[in-house]
């Protein structure tokens, strides 16, 4: 069995192994990755050896730390990324190259319908009908998008979004509002199958489905992290926020991950504050006190236009695992369309949690 994994910030995990009578066997653990001194990666690997193939996570992690010599330095490598890398193998788990990707970047759409081919597109991925795709969203209007658990009236403040022209909507995943304006957002999708990211926990399949945009942001100049749960941050404070749903494969089998980011371009602070409803918890929790300072714009940060931002992530992509172009098929569209008439755009299902 074989499993690899990135460590966030840090380098690749490789772990080979074989499963004797329900204990891991032959476990060999490489990577790009420094380590001092060098039988430490023997203790590991010994640490590893004869573990039940049942052991989670945070108690390989344990495992390997009890066996390391004292003097032991690592850079680019943790105990708990080699765990990963260990239940990655011991799930099966697929790789980003082991895939032919598909960039879907349409034309402006409504909302509603946004958030309706989401979910088309994903469940098309469960059932093994569409390749692991790539959208990047155009938005058609203004709007406020509400995550599935969110209240209406305590996230949205009616007076703002009437006299701003915005339309909310509520998207299938969690998470917090987003405020969307055409050309101060960017935003996109991944829809990929549940085996990408078998053997993580959700925490940390929101760090490994963002590494690429990471890497994307650093090709333009922009050292930026994962910030636990769900933000993307710089040095000059968060510019996007995550939110992930995992969908069941036909007949209950394996399914697929919807993980969607929206990245601020150049956010109007002050209207924002206007539409949404933002609470002193929320601003204590960011540790600011102030919802102007908590969203920074790609548009200072890198200088670049919109449309180049967002050419230059596609192209980032592209070169790390290969992209060609696709397009949602009539079949796709209709069922999204219809998704939106009997779901998206209802009130029952925006004001589902008043």
């Amino acid at each position: 069995m074989h499993g690899e994994y990135k460590v966030p910030g840090g380098k690749l995990v490789v772990v080979d192994l074989e499963v004797e009578d329900g204990l891991l066997h032959d476990v060999t653990v490489a990577g790009d990755f420094f380590l001092e001194p060098d039988e430490a990666i023997l203790a590991i690997n010994g640490a590893l050896e004869g573990a039940p193939a049942s052991t989670d996570t945070a108690s390989l992690a344990s495992r390997i730390t009890a066996a390391l010599p004292e003097s032991t330095v690592m850079l680019g490598l943790t105990p708990e990324g080699v765990g990963i890398a260990v239940r990655r193998a011991l799930a099966r788990a697929t790789g980003w190259r082991d895939y032919d990707w598909q960039l879907v970047h349409a034309e402006p759409q409504a909302p509603a319908l946004h958030m309706a081919l989401d979910e088309v597109l994903t469940a098309e991925v469960a059932a093994g009908r569409r390749p692991p795709t790539l959208r990047v969203w155009e938005w058609a209007s203004p709007a406020v998008v509400i995550g599935s658990f969110q209240s209406l009236r305590n996230e949205v403040d009616p007076e703002g979004v009437s006299r701003h022209g915005m339309t909310v909507v509520r998207r299938v995943s969690g998470g917090g509002a987003m405020f969307v304006e055409p050309m101060s957002t960017i935003t996109y999708s991944l829809s990929v199958p549940e085996s990408l990211v078998s053997g993580l926990s959700f925490a940390d399949s929101y760090a490994f489905l963002d590494e690429w945009v990471l890497g994307a942001l650093g090709d333009m100049g922009i050292k930026a992290w994962y910030q636990p749960l769900n933000d993307i941050a710089t040095d000059a404070g968060k510019i996007a926020g995550a939110a992930q749903k995992r969908m069941i494969g036909p007949d209950g089998g394996p399914g697929a991950v919807l993980h969607h980011v929206t990245m601020s371009y150049d956010i109007d602070a002050e209207k924002m504050l206007e539409v949404l409803r933002i609470g002193k918890e929320k601003m204590s929790d960011k540790g600011t006190r102030s919802a102007k300072k908590r969203v920074d714009p790609l548009r200072r940060q890198t200088g670049l236009t919109r449309e180049q931002v967002i050419e230059n992530m596609i192209a980032s992509f592209g070169a790390r695992y290969g992209l060609t172009t696709g397009e949602v098929t009539a079949e796709e569209m209709t069922r999204a369309q219809d998704l939106v008439r009997t779901k998206f755009a209802t009130e029952e299902w925006t004001a589902r949690v008043p």
